[in-house]
């Protein structure tokens, strides 16, 4: 009999996902199960997010291709103006809200704004409906910056899983289109590749945490008519030609996870274009381990790392006001 082998899980995952019940993380899924994946989602409450952390929520309109695209700007109550992260929620781009991760992104910094993007979803609204909606509420944000005490040369995007993956697309959106200027972008565990055919994806087949069967189930959705050979690198990021011209980069991942191998080579490449990219790979992280054990010390060192990455990054910013996307 054919075994494959595996990377194992740290022990707190490996015990959180043998004590999960059904339908507390999700393995495989099939088109099929997004409206049940919907219908059992939890969101935190965005009010409660902000009053833990410190911040004054404030809802928002940008004018997007297709309407108003909704931004929630959690904005700590100090003397401005201050840096911001431009949050892209997770959820394979066919589930989640405005209020998902969030909780995870005010621990940047308590000097950090958050402003997290409502885009539209697939499969209702496919591809390129969610990048123009981050698209939108980026040029937005940035011209708004002043109003809305934020410093528009300190604006990174970050995003979770999908949400990473949508950072990365429209760090490439903005970086052809010309405008506006990114600081950096903060890519956690991302979903780059609609080729799904990775090494890691493959080993980790039905185990874990989203497994290449749900991520063909989201990419199919979002792509619908743009899958193919030709897939845009605004959907995929990994479909670019070059990384070269991007803000520094800081990409993590878990070492026993499906997109553990895409994460590597997609910071490899903004390498070997001449990129500045932080690459961490946790040892014995499923996806979104910190969201799922969020008390373990592998957990607590990601998001502490990921703090420092962004406080070296306003350091840099300090010194060098007019470096923001090529300097080592």
């Amino acid at each position: 009999m054919t075994t494959t082998t595996r990377p194992p899980f740290d022990p707190a995952v490996a015990a959180a996902l043998a004590a999960a019940r059904p339908g507390d993380v999700v393995t495989t899924l099939a088109p099929d199960e997004i409206a049940g994946l919907r219908a059992r989602a939890l969101p935190p409450v965005l009010e409660e997010v902000a009053v833990a952390s410190g911040r004054t929520l404030t809802w928002h309109a940008a004018p997007g291709p297709d309407g108003d695209v909704r931004v929630a700007l959690l904005r700590p109550e100090v003397v401005g103006p201050v840096p911001v992260l431009l949050h892209l929620h997770g959820g394979g781009l066919i589930v989640g809200t405005v209020s998902d991760d969030v909780a995870a992104a005010t621990q940047a910094g308590p000097g950090w704004a958050v402003a997290s993007v409502d885009y539209r979803l697939a499969p209702e609204h496919p591809y390129p409906a969610a990048v123009e909606d981050a698209y939108a509420a980026l040029v937005w944000l940035v011209g708004q910056a002043g109003d809305l005490g934020l410093d528009p040369a300190r604006v990174v995007v970050a995003g979770v899983s999908a949400g990473g993956g949508l950072a990365a697309a429209l760090a490439l959106l903005a970086r052809d289109r010309g405008s506006p200027s990114l600081a950096g972008q903060l890519l956690v565990c991302p979903m780059l590749d609609d080729r799904n055919d990775s090494a890691s994806g493959h080993q980790m087949a039905g185990v874990g945490t989203w497994d290449r069967t749900a991520n063909a189930t989201a990419w199919a959705a979002y792509l619908g008519d743009a899958a193919g050979a030709s897939t845009p690198p605004y959907a995929s990021a990994a479909r670019a030609a070059s990384l070269g011209g991007l803000p520094p980069a800081y990409v993590d991942v878990g070492s026993a996870e499906t997109f553990r191998d895409e994460c590597v080579a997609y910071a490899a490449r903004i390498w070997a274009d001449g990129g500045d990219a932080e690459l961490h790979v946790w040892p014995g992280g499923c996806h979104g381990f910190d969201g799922l054990v969020p008390d373990a010390p592998v957990s607590r060192d990601a998001r502490h790392a990921r703090a420092r990455w962004l406080a070296r990054l306003l350091a840099r910013l300090a010194t060098a006001p007019d470096a923001t996307s090529d300097a080592p």
